[in-house]
């Protein structure tokens, strides 16, 4: 078909779906696919029991599996100096046969195929099949930050959320596939990853950036990251309107099918904002070609030493280069903020390690109420339908967080310099109400507490991250933004199974006579939580105060505007007729010829 004469681009060409699967923003599908069933993580409470009952497990070693599960979710170290050194398509690989390997040996070991293991092996089997997620996070994250440099605060929240999500999308696809089967539940968290991980291994990629200025704007760029937002927050209104149903109705297995069917229609929708923008793209570049504009080009500045260290990509990531002598010395002299640091740069700063405590404190505590809030219910009373719906209601408002964190906290940063620091104190105070209402035990506030702690769990991720990509550059960002979230299983640990777990214990223990509370003995009423979560609200508003340090020692840099350097075109075509003194050059002569040719290149390669 010719391109000429104002036809229309036909969609239905092996060349234009190669070019959509080649694109950058099937890159951002693909990971948002991936993403959707990264969160198996937060839905431990979901079969937690059944590990309980078939393993005889009591509550401070369900808490322990709990840390190690965290562990594995959140040390990624190993997975981000992989990505340093590897192919993405090499890191999801490794990812998923990682996920696989890990969660079936706990599904064998639930339904008797293979014998108990002690609870070593255990905790050993759920950190590695946890710590597949670090691979897939890694590679999906990483490659869509370096892609898209200016939005990143709206990619990760973006991405984030769709985590978030999985959740509540786990909960469905295992009733319509299993049944409600807990243990069947493992066997989903096994294969589907892998699955997913295998589907998108050779499109999520980092590809080729070139700075540029769009037509109509930063708006005009961004609007499709607002097209997968809309999509996202109809998924979750299905979810939430499919939780609210299933309390109030009693569904037929037929009938989780078809809305797990409809489920998935929309999360693979996200594809046809793909398709719209390379049609817009290909629509554009033939319009360009037909009429070609006087172009104006400026050779671009010399870059500055600190730029050239940026590029150099053959610097050891660790220290800079330099012996042993220079990583010493360079060490303790990191560049301006917003420079490319490097790895122990950006470890021994201050900014980092305020980060740490904030990770340790903040995420710690609010892990610690989503992995327990299965025996919290148990706790008060609440029926086994209100327990899955708070769980499911965690994962819906960890979405919400995830996704507004990203969005609005990039809008307030473009708009009014509101710097990222400040709103992560602000999410951290929050999070310290929902802290209280589980103290306290309020009549029926279970429910607000699951919203607030979901939504506070959830804002904390994207914020963490952009904030690491903002504040130390983008080089080394795979292994960075990995040790950011290191230190949480830290506070997960302390918070969960020291003070959590045996509190609950002993109080269980006590409440039948002195006999170790394991199996179905469990422990009722308000007493079983209030002193460990009076103390993990201590410790999260601690972190809230540490984190204006934070907020203090980047006032200056987030004053000012942080992706400048992503947003000017370079001179790419200066090569084509650029002055010997390098200033301005008019190219208009001649451009009508290149075009035409530039136009039977494009013809032949898309027709």
């Amino acid at each position: 078909m010719a391109a000429g004469g104002g036809e229309k681009v036909s969609m239905c060409t092996p060349a234009f779906a190669s070019r959509v699967v080649q694109s950058r923003w099937f890159v951002v599908f693909a990971s948002i696919v991936v993403m959707a069933a990264s969160g198996s993580t937060y839905i431990f409470a979901l079969y937690s029991k059944v590990l309980r009952s078939k393993l005889g497990y009591n509550q401070e070693t369900l808490n322990k599996l709990s840390f190690f599960k965290d562990l594995g979710t959140n040390v990624g170290v190993v997975s981000g100096l992989v990505q340093q050194v590897a192919p993405t398509w090499a890191v999801l690989l490794i990812g998923a046969g990682m996920n696989l390997a890990g969660y079936l040996m706990i599904y064998l070991a639930l339904t008797g195929r293979t014998a108990a293991p002690p609870v070593w092996l255990m905790c050993f089997y759920i950190c590695f099949g946890a710590n597949a997620l670090t691979f897939s996070n890694t590679g999906a994250l990483v490659a869509c930050v370096k892609n898209f440099p200016e939005s990143r605060g709206i990619v990760i929240g973006l991405l984030k959320s769709f985590v978030g999500l999985s959740g509540a999308i786990y909960t469905q696809l295992y009733l319509a596939i299993y049944g409600d089967d807990a243990a069947s539940l493992v066997l989903l968290v096994a294969w589907l990853p892998a699955a997913f991980n295998v589907f998108t291994v050779y499109t999520i990629r980092v590809l080729p950036y070139a700075r540029r200025q769009v037509a109509g704007g930063e708006k005009a760029y961004s609007t499709p990251f607002y097209h997968f937002l809309y999509l996202s927050v109809a998924l979750a209104a299905y979810l939430l309107v499919m939780i609210v149903l299933q309390k109030q109705v009693r569904f037929s297995h037929a009938a989780y099918v078809v809305t797990s069917t409809a489920l998935l229609v929309i999360l693979f929708s996200n594809v046809g904002v793909v398709v719209r923008e390379e049609y817009k793209a290909v629509s554009q570049l033939e319009d360009s070609l037909q009429h070609p504009p006087a172009v104006a080009v400026e050779e671009p500045p010399k870059p500055t030493a600190t730029q050239k260290d940026a590029d150099d990509e053959s610097s050891p990531p660790l220290c800079g280069g330099g012996g042993m002598v220079g990583c010493i010395s360079n060490m303790f002299r990191p560049p301006a903020l917003g420079e490319d640091y490097s790895i122990m740069q950006a470890l021994v700063s201050v900014e980092m390690l305020v980060l740490f405590v904030i990770s340790v404190f903040g995420i710690g505590g609010t892990l610690t109420a989503i992995d327990n809030m299965a025996q919290i219910g148990q706790s008060l009373g609440y029926p086994a339908k209100s327990i899955n719906t708070f769980v499911s209601l965690i994962s819906i408002w960890n979405y919400a967080g995830r996704a507004g964190a990203g969005y609005i906290s990039e809008f307030l940063l473009a708009r009014y310099r509101f710097p990222r620091p400040l709103a992560l104190t602000a999410v951290l105070l929050v999070s310290c109400v929902g802290h209280l209402l589980i103290a306290f035990g309020v009549p029926r506030s279970l429910y607000a507490a699951s919203v607030i702690i979901g939504f506070c769990f959830g804002a904390q991720w994207p914020l963490l991250f952009a904030i690491i990509s903002e504040v130390f550059g983008l080089k080394y960002y795979s292994s960075l933004f990995n040790f950011g979230s290191a230190a949480s299983p830290a506070g997960a640990y302390v918070l969960n199974v020291i003070v959590t777990g045996r509190m609950y214990d002993a109080e269980a223990t006590r409440q039948h006579g002195g006999v170790t509370a394991v199996g179905d003995k469990i422990c009722k009423g308000v007493v079983c939580f209030k002193n460990p979560f009076l103390i993990i609200t201590g410790v999260t508003f601690a972190g809230a105060i540490v984190s204006l340090v934070l907020v203090w020692r980047t006032r200056n840099f987030y004053r000012g505007d942080i992706y400048a350097k992503f947003k000017v075109a370079p001179a790419a075509a200066a090569a084509d007729g650029s002055s010997s003194d390098g200033g301005r050059v008019e190219m208009v002569q001649g451009a009508e010829d290149k075009s035409k040719k530039k136009k039977e290149a494009v013809n032949e390669d898309l027709y």
